[in-house]
């Protein structure tokens, strides 16, 4: 099931975002999961990281929810709130998940 996680920053976080982006990043690495996408959202100026993005395939919702849960930047406290829902791809029809 593709599932996505839209993560948002606390405001005024930024520098917490930059100390535990390594560790954030190692573990995307080594999660096993399958990602169709993961990546930071942005301020309107295209630089400033607000929150993230990350959309995989999961056996189901509670599997999503256990992933988003050793997610560093949520156990950093980073993140104010995090969507987790179903999706599906419609376009482009060829992207691989």
């Amino acid at each position: 099931m593709l599932i996505s996680l839209l993560c948002f920053d606390k405001p005024g976080h930024a520098d917490l975002r930059q100390l535990l982006r390594p560790s954030h990043l190692k573990w995307i690495e080594n999660t096993g999961v399958n990602l169709a996408f993961a990546g930071p959202m942005l301020s309107p100026d295209s630089k400033t990281a607000r929150g993230s993005i990350i959309i995989g395939e999961f056996t189901n919702l509670t599997d999503a929810e256990e992933f988003s849960k050793a997610d560093p930047y949520l156990i950093g406290g980073l993140f104010d709130r995090v969507i987790i829902q179903p999706t599906r791809q419609v376009y482009p029809e060829t992207l691989e998940h």
